[in-house]
């Protein structure tokens, strides 16, 4: 297994590849609405861990691809994430002042800006995936690009993200029992992580093979750490601070949100994503060296402290 170095390596070069090909994609300028275009610029580049981006990344690696032919994966990957939080952070969403700590983009704007931010940021994630002049290096064919269309539609429509997001507005100030908690996050937190895996293996294997045992493998992976990242943020709403954090430390419980540390309890929830990781890197038992970089996000995810 390679070293801890090795992975903050992998997530650096990542990090700057999704940023420098993000840059090129979006436009210099715009003649419509200057002040829309810096505000989408903010609420991307604004120091996110591109964890999205890295996992596809690495999937598409993990199964012998270059990863270059990722580069639209991951793009709209990022777009999508950051179109979700600008969102998620709304006066009638969440209503957060703090985002990675910095000001909210409504706040840094206003509302109006943040809603059409939101909306334009995820017609631009598509048009990355459509568009094969957006990342000219990626040569992808017709159907490729179709299937990631698909799978990231799927993640972030109802029986994805919005679906999530509205099952957890619908049930704040309730307690939510185990299952359905999870049936929640599966779609609010995990169908963007599990696309983001899914993408990256789609970007790699030849269309024969897309129901092929390697990526059976790496859905159960990314079903274990989608349900994991979610169960480590709730348990850092407890544990940790603002300024780590770079949001508000204890929003979910001011808000009256199920969370998994108080439906089990502090310890057992830590205990909980243990028992994922583990079962996310023995999803991968049957994949090479290669996969490297995909057990250690696996153990990333459950140790971070933001």
């Amino acid at each position: 297994m390679a070293s801890p170095d090795t992975l903050a390596t992998f997530f650096a070069q990542c990090r700057r590849r999704v940023d420098q090909t993000l840059s090129s994609i979006f436009p210099r300028s715009s003649d419509v609405s200057p002040r829309l275009l810096e505000a989408m610029r903010y609420s991307t580049f604004n120091g996110g861990k591109r964890v999205r981006p890295t996992l596809a990344y690495a999937s598409c690696h993990a199964l012998g691809g270059d990863i270059q032919q990722a580069d639209p994966a991951a793009c709209a990957l990022e777009l999508i994430h950051a179109y979700s939080l600008v969102h998620d952070d709304l006066p009638a969403m969440d209503n957060d002042d703090l985002r990675r700590g910095k000001p909210t983009c409504h706040k840094a704007y206003d509302e109006a800006t943040a809603i059409l931010v939101g909306d334009a940021l995820q017609s631009l994630a598509f048009a990355v995936l459509g568009n094969s002049k957006l990342c000219p290096q990626s040569t992808l064919t017709d159907q490729v690009r179709l299937q990631l269309v698909n799978t990231l539609s799927q993640a972030t429509g109802l029986t994805g993200m919005a679906g999530g997001q509205a099952m957890d507005l619908y049930a704040t100030g309730g307690m939510l029992h185990q299952q359905q908690l999870e049936l929640m996050h599966a779609h609010k937190t995990g169908a963007l992580i599990q696309a983001s895996v899914r993408m990256g293996a789609l970007c790699a294997l030849p269309e024969h093979d897309w129901e092929g045992a390697s990526l059976q493998a790496l859905d159960r992976y990314a079903k274990a750490i989608g349900l994991a990242f979610q169960v480590q943020d709730d348990i850092l709403d407890v544990t940790s601070n603002t300024e780590t954090l770079g949001k508000q430390q204890g929003a979910d419980c001011a808000l009256g949100k199920s969370t998994y540390v108080l439906l089990m309890g502090l310890e057992p929830a830590k205990d909980y994503t243990q028992e994922l990781c583990r079962t996310a890197i023995g999803a991968l038992d049957d994949l090479d060296h290669k996969a490297n970089a995909l057990r250690q996000i696996a153990d990333y995810i459950v140790h971070r402290n933001y």
